[in-house]
């Protein structure tokens, strides 16, 4: 069986989530808490997106500092990406604004 992109990224993100939580120390330390971001966020070409596509993308406006620690996996290096964050995001402006890549909308 052959997994789609989309489900080894989730894989990913089902990994770290627990490698977070088992890592976590006692109540009242710090802890990473991982959130999606609201769906008013997501470019309009998501809008209408499968659920999980959506969900993606909430995470990674959410989370880009985990996203970014893991590399791409699709091949899309070759396009100049170095990070599996940069397939959704291409930049955050300094007015916090997004430029969104559709690398991973497919």
């Amino acid at each position: 069986m052959r997994l789609s992109p989309f489900s080894i990224l989730i894989l990913l993100l089902l990994v770290t989530i627990s490698g977070i939580s088992a890592c976590a120390g006692p109540a009242g330390t710090a802890q990473e808490k991982l959130t999606l971001a609201p769906e008013s966020a997501l470019p309009d070409f998501v809008q209408d997106a499968p659920p999980q596509v959506k969900e993606a993308y909430r995470f990674a406006i959410a989370n880009p500092d985990v996203l970014s620690d893991f590399p791409c996996y699709c091949g899309c290096g070759a396009v100049g990406h170095q990070n599996n964050l940069q397939c959704y995001i291409k930049e955050v402006r300094s007015d916090g604004s997004i430029e969104f890549e559709n690398h991973a909308f497919g």
